[in-house]
């Protein structure tokens, strides 16, 4: 018997995307402007994020938050593609997912301390709405590169 399984967000992103309407399409397309990751408390700790200072760019896993009520559909039509044709929901990168999980690659520009002790991480790139949850954070390795074309 599988189990369902229940997540629980780690922090949430702090930034000016107050809408989805002005969202970029991913993330990235907007460079300049800082976004701050906030921990939960119970993952607020120093120790929690000891080393990845090291890295230049880290991984976001969070939840499309604003569209839990639409639900999904099997076929989709992707917002990048121009042929018109509709593509699995797993061979397009739409929100309205079964899970509602994003993926982003953000650049940590630096580590603040919070009041607390606590660290918040300063990145840039993220495509994520203000209040977004995140459920995990990793680093972004030279294996998550792939230098082939990744469209065949």
């Amino acid at each position: 018997m599988i189990q369902k399984a229940y997540i629980d967000s780690v922090a949430h992103i702090e930034n000016d995307f107050l809408t989805k309407e002005n969202i970029p399409r991913q993330s990235g397309i907007e460079k300049s402007m800082e976004s701050r990751i906030v921990f939960e408390p119970k993952y607020s700790m120093p120790e929690a994020v000891r080393g990845i200072e090291e890295y230049k760019y880290i991984w976001l896993i969070w939840q499309f938050s604003e569209n839990l009520s639409k639900g999904w559909n099997a076929l989709v039509h992707p917002f990048h593609s121009a042929d018109g044709v509709y593509r699995g929901v797993f061979a397009a990168r739409t929100p309205f997912r079964p899970n509602s999980l994003g993926l982003s690659c953000v650049e940590l520009v630096r580590i603040e301390s919070n009041r607390e002790g606590g660290k918040v991480l300063i990145v840039k790139g993220a495509d994520l709405m203000n209040g977004t949850p995140i459920f995990d954070i990793k680093p972004y390795i030279p294996a998550d590169c792939k230098s082939e074309n990744i469209i065949k």
